[in-house]
Formats: C-alpha cells, structure tokens, sequence
C-alpha cells in the first residue's frame, strides 16, 4: 500500500470519530500553547530587565560599604560603614579611567507641602550623580557649585512627587516644602523615568545637594555608595581594578585583609539578574511541556482504543495480502497526524494567549522563532513516541484471531 492511500485511509479513519480526534488533539494543543506563551513570558522579561539596566548606564560602577561580621557571622554587603565622601573624591582624582563620580546618602522622609504630605525617598548627591545615573531636570535648574559647597536647601522633584503633593501638570518650581520639618525650595523638576523592570517607581524621588542631606538629614561621615562612570563600557572591568587598589591603599587593608567595600557593575547586576530570568524561563517551558506529555498519553490512549475498535479491520487487511509494515505505518502516521494539527493549532493558540497577557496584562513578552520549531518538532516528536506502541500492537496482530474478534 503507497504512502497516498495510507493517508487517505488515516483521514477517514480520524474524520469518522470527530469529536474524539479533537478531544485527543487537545493535550497537544494546550501543550505547545502553553510551552510557547511560557517562553514568551520568560523571554520577554529577560530581554525587559537588561533594557532597564542598560538604560541605567552600561559602564555605570557602584561602591558599596563592606560587610559586617559580627560573632563569626559576615553579614550582607552595604552593612559596614566603611566608605566616605574622601573616598569618591580621590576616585575623581587619582582614577584614570573614570569620567564622573559622586558619593550618594539617602534617607526615607516625610515631605509635606501645604496640606498635602508624601513619603518618598530623598537622595543626597554630587552633580556627576545626573550624568552617572543618566537622568536630567526637564524643567528649572540643577544644582550650583555655590548650593552644593553651602549645603544649599533646595531640592529637584521627581514627577511623582509633583504629581502627589502639587496635582497633575502643575508647576511648582519656586515653591517650599518640608522635608522632616526642614523647609526646602523647589529649583527643578526631573524627566519622567516610570517604572523600571523590577516595579519601581523612578519618579518616586526627591533629589537634594550632597551636603545638605549629608549634615542636616542623616548627621553623618559615611555614605550609603559611591557612583562612578567609566571612561568607556569597554574599559569598565579595568576602572574597577583601579577603583579597587586605589580604596584598598587609602584603607590600609594588607594583601590577605578581605575588602571592607563592595564594588559592582551595571553588567553584573544584569547577568545576575539575567541567569534567575534564564532559570525561570526554563522552569516555566519545564512545567508546560508536562501538558504535552500528558496530551501523548491521550494520544497512546485513544490509538490503543482505535487498535481495539479496528481489530476485525486489521485481520482483513492482513488476510488480502497487507504486510505488518503497512499497519504499522497506517496507525503512526494516525498517531503522527494528531499532533502534527495539533501543534500547528497550538502554535495559534500560543501566539494569541501571549499576545493577550502583553495587551491585558501589560508583560513583556519575546515569541521567538526558536519556542515556535522547539514545540512544534518536541509535539510532533510526542505523537512518534507515543503512537509506536498502538501501532506495533496492531501490527503483530494474528490474522485468523483478528478475523474471529468480536
């Protein structure tokens, strides 16, 4: 029997049980559906999470205070009190390979403002903090040199901050408020940033002269991080180096002394990042490709009923000169023509339910060519693998017992 009547007799073996051929479908189809909108999901944060750190500045450096280690227990890092405002200064000085650097103090505060009142978080800052954090003030001005060195109270407004204390569209540069009961002027308004991968408002901010915050907020000597830019992404791993001799002279620390600061990249915070999105994404494609594990078990299921159904067929096939090849390949390409529809029906419903959590639930999504061949190829792989079985059953059938079946 050639490979044409083959498939014509697989069409109208399937069309006579419509229902049921759609029904096993299915598994096939919620498999590959859900193994591409799971990919999509996984891939789409991924990619969105390395855009809001690169956005942030790809030769961007962070120093951090180092760890604590109390009763034999190292404690995070930042939990020390180890770096201090001297420390960026000889970084600005004695570094080659850095361009902009500024320590950084913050401090969660009550701001009020007439009759309105927000909490929010007041960052302490040189003006290189603008050119490393790679942010602007779209309306009114930046700090002066004169502000800075006077721990000038003024301060530049995040727009969610505007938005809260002030009212949508308005503009209050000019104004007072208090910050902790310490008045502030307004001098500017930063450039909106919204939210970033992690759900961060990045507007949510109030900006102030390094000093300012540093001597009548916080009261202190230390700084919360350091900020440095590179003088190129290419020379960032070499900035660290000398970021890194250069505190660990000013420390005093000897050469088997652990560092008492922390240095970071914008880069490693993306790889680390992009390895749990990574992991996450294979943990997703892992739980979905259960469904179609389970849809090629429906598969086996309904073609061992089919065997069973067909048994009286199978013996006058054989008794008119069929070989058990022939039955063999009847039932796979059966088996085969199952999920190949159904992945191609599943690559549909996929796409659509992606599509729909991008456009309802507003998530990022990648659908990569790669998820698409992966599931359609590991589907139709599913139909082989689980319609071997029934086929070789129908196959190694005896002729005169299939006649006799009843």
């Amino acid at each position: 029997m050639n490979i044409f009547n083959l498939l014509k007799v697989a069409y109208r073996s399937l069309s006579k049980n419509k229902l049921r051929t759609f029904l096993t479908m299915l598994g096939i189809i919620i498999g590959v559906g859900s193994v591409i909108a799971m990919l999509a999901i996984g891939e789409g944060s991924r990619k969105n999470i390395q855009a809001s750190v690169a956005s942030l500045g790809t030769n961007t450096i962070m120093i951090f205070p180092g760890a604590i280690t109390a009763g034999g227990v190292r404690m995070e890092a930042g939990s020390g009190q180890s770096i201090r405002k001297e420390d960026a200064d000889a970084i600005a000085d004695r570094c080659q390979l850095v361009t902009a650097v500024t320590p950084v103090v913050n401090k969660a505060s009550q701001i009020v403002a007439g009759s309105q009142n927000w909490r929010t978080m007041v960052i302490g800052g040189l003006n290189d903090y603008f050119t490393v954090r790679n942010v602007s003030v779209v309306d009114g001005a930046y700090f002066s040199a004169q502000e800075q060195h006077s721990a000038a109270k003024v301060c530049i407004l995040g727009q969610t901050v505007v938005n809260n204390l002030y009212g949508t569209g308005s503009r209050p540069i000019g104004q007072s408020l208090r910050i902790n009961n310490i008045p502030f002027k307004i001098i500017g308004i930063l450039e909106q940033k919204g939210q970033n991968s992690f759900g961060q408002d990045q507007d949510d901010v109030i900006l102030a002269p390094f000093l300012t915050v540093q001597k009548r907020m916080i009261t202190t000597l230390n700084v919360n991080s350091i900020l440095a830019s590179a003088a190129d992404e290419k020379l960032v791993d070499d900035a660290v180096d000398e970021i890194r001799k250069l505190l660990r002279q000013r420390h005093k620390l000897a050469a088997n002394d652990d560092d008492d600061f922390t240095v970071r990249t914008q880069a490693d915070i993306g790889n680390i990042f992009g390895s749990i999105s990574k992991v996450l994404t294979i943990l997703l494609g892992s739980i979905a490709s259960i469904a179609l594990l389970v849809g090629g078990i429906g598969i086996m299921n309904i073609m061992l009923v089919s065997v069973t159904e067909r048994t009286r067929e199978i013996g006058i096939r054989l008794a008119v000169g069929a070989k058990g090849r022939d039955v063999l390949l009847q039932f796979m390409i059966e088996s085969i023509f199952i999920s190949f529809l159904g992945g191609l029906i599943g690559i549909a419903f996929g796409i659509l339910i992606s599509e729909g959590v991008s456009y309802f639930g507003g998530w990022p999504i990648e659908i990569s060519l790669f998820s698409i061949l992966l599931s359609f190829i590991f589907s139709t792989a599913v139909g082989l693998f689980f319609g071997w079985y029934p086929a070789r059953k129908a196959a190694a059938l005896n002729p005169i017992d299939a006649l006799r079946y009843e």
